[in-house]
């Protein structure tokens, strides 16, 4: 009752502040009809707030999303189905389910005369033009009297999230360097060629145990070398995506942060189709290694569903060099091909780059013309500052024997993509 109470519409309390009035000036002039009006407008919405205080409503609510990951741009169907599971009718009901705004405005559903075991189906369709995974309800259920002078609003607590995906395109079958060293037969080959002690240890890196010095070979070369773990061959990809602020432009769908995230979208799922092991850095993966996770942890292989989660909650961050983004694992495998998602760098990104790229490692890097992102008013300092570091960045990684493909704003994926290497002639 109590709650009730406080549930007074704007209505219910006019009712009760004219019924005062009207009762307080039939005492002064003595006029009793007009006393029985005023206590008829008053306790109209006290009756009401009684009624709606002890409506006992059961109603359980289920919630199907479908499908509940889809690609931006593509809708999904969310269903509710209600049911009343009491033996207590009840008067009109005002459903709500919260959503956020960028999947379309709130769906709201008003339902009238809710009998015992009563049931009822309602869906509505959700969209959104913005990657990310989102929450759908809970739902808000507002019951209220007839009359519209009291509403209580009960929430529930079950929600469902949809993940909205970066488009991710079809990509040309193009040759690497790395398709060389991606078989177990071409493995004892390139052995062979370096000599068995170059195949088993490698220079020193932070991190590496101790009891794995191989002293014969530190002695010889005057630094610090491991031995290397002996384990099987695999195709590996490590993918890098440079979601800093200063290395991008513009603003949702069509800033240049978003081209680079379906590019590292679809060249990973590419990589995983061609039977690469893949990792990423630079995503959410790799900020939250930094502070929460293990870096094990962080270069676990990614299977495709981890891949488009994770490159659909990536998020633009403040980190002003790659360096720190680029935390290395020395206890896995060392990856054949590294590819670099890459907006404007410096000269110590770049240097940290060479240094997460191994010696034996393709590096292939999709370099953005963040620049060419900045249209009209938007095309200001920023712009020519970017223009000017991605040459730079440019020429300092074909310096260094990365492949560099340049994408500049309107370009098509798969186009760019092709201009790496020889193109088979088929569709991957």
């Amino acid at each position: 009752m109590r709650q009730a109470l406080r549930g007074l519409t704007t209505r219910g309390r006019a009712f009760v502040a004219a019924g005062l009035t009207a009762s307080l000036c039939a005492l002064l002039l003595g006029q009793k009809d007009l006393l029985r009006v005023g206590i008829l407008l008053a306790a109209l919405p006290v009756v009401a707030a009684l009624i709606v205080g002890r409506t006992r409503l059961r109603l359980q609510v289920r919630r199907s999303l479908a499908p509940d990951q889809v690609p931006v741009g593509t809708q999904a169907t969310v269903e509710l189905t209600l049911s009343n599971q009491g033996r207590m009718p009840a008067g009109l009901l005002l459903l709500e389910d919260r959503i956020p705004y960028v999947l379309g405005h709130r769906p709201r559903f008003v339902v009238d005369r809710v009998s015992p075991n009563w049931r009822r189906t309602v869906s509505y369709p959700v969209k959104s033009d913005v990657r990310g995974l989102f929450q759908v309800g809970p739902l808000m259920l507002t019951v209220a009297d007839p009359f519209g002078l009291v509403e209580t609003s009960r929430n529930f607590t079950r929600s469902q999230y949809l993940l909205v995906t970066p488009r991710v395109h079809r990509l040309p079958d193009v040759r690497l360097g790395a398709d060389r060293a991606g078989s177990g037969e071409n493995r004892p080959r390139a052995i062979a060629a370096a000599g068995e002690e170059d195949a088993t240890v490698r220079e020193y890196r932070d991190g590496d145990d101790l009891r794995r010095v191989h002293w014969r070979s530190t002695a010889r070369r005057g630094e610090l070398m491991v031995r290397r773990e002996e384990q099987p061959w695999q195709s590996r990809c490590a993918l890098f995506l440079d979601a800093r602020t200063i290395s991008h432009h513009g603003h949702g769908p069509s800033s240049s942060l978003e081209w680079a995230v379906s590019a590292a979208a679809s060249i990973g799922i590419d990589r995983m189709r061609r039977g690469y092991v893949t990792t990423m850095l630079g995503g959410p993966t790799t900020l939250s290694a930094i502070t929460q996770r293990t870096s094990a942890a962080v270069h676990q292989p990614l299977s495709q569903q981890q891949l488009l989660t994770e490159c659909a909650t990536v998020e633009e961050h403040k980190y002003a060099e790659i360096a720190p983004l680029l935390t290395v694992d020395r206890h896995v495998q060392e990856p054949s091909l590294v590819i670099a998602v890459l907006g404007a760098c410096s000269a110590d990104d770049v240097v940290a780059l060479n240094r997460w790229r191994t010696s034996q490692a393709t590096g292939v890097a999709l370099l953005l013309d963040a620049a060419s992102w900045a249209v009209g008013a938007e095309a200001t300092e920023k712009a020519a500052r970017l223009a000017a570091a991605t040459d730079a960045t440019e020429n300092e990684l074909r310096r260094n024997g990365w492949r560099v493909a340049r994408a500049r704003r309107g370009d098509d994926l798969p186009t760019v993509w092709s201009s790496l290497g020889l193109r088979s002639g088929r569709i991957a």
